[in-house]
């Protein structure tokens, strides 16, 4: 089963009020979404955020945001640029497709062989 991780694509700190302590100092963050299997190591185009208050530490949901939170949070969405989406398989990948390669090779071999013994 691949692992999923989310690596850390734009961080910045924004002057707005928090709703929860009303302390100026949130920090916003957006992630893309990579998985990590065996065979392969997938980026997806895939982002979320998320918003914390750096004082009491609690994460600012959607729900609560004011309108001088949602504008700079649309300012700052336009901003992260994901990576492209791309797919790259691991060696053992590899490995495996050469064997396999390699046994159906061998068997088509073997199967010529008795077929012109006759």
């Amino acid at each position: 089963m691949a692992k999923e991780k989310l690596e850390v694509l734009k961080e910045t700190e924004l002057t707005n009020n928090c709703p929860e302590c009303f302390n100026q100092g949130l920090k916003l963050s957006f992630y893309q979404k990579h998985r990590y299997g065996k065979l392969f190591h997938k980026t997806t185009n895939e982002i979320t955020h998320k918003m914390v208050c750096n004082r009491c530490g609690t994460t600012i949901y959607p729900v609560s945001w004011t309108d001088d939170i949602e504008r700079s949070f649309k300012y700052y969405q336009k901003m992260a640029t994901p990576k492209r989406g791309s797919l790259k398989f691991t060696s053992l990948f590899w490995i495996l497709v050469l064997v396999l390669v390699a046994v159906v090779a061998v068997g088509v071999y073997i199967a010529l062989q008795s077929t012109t013994q006759f």
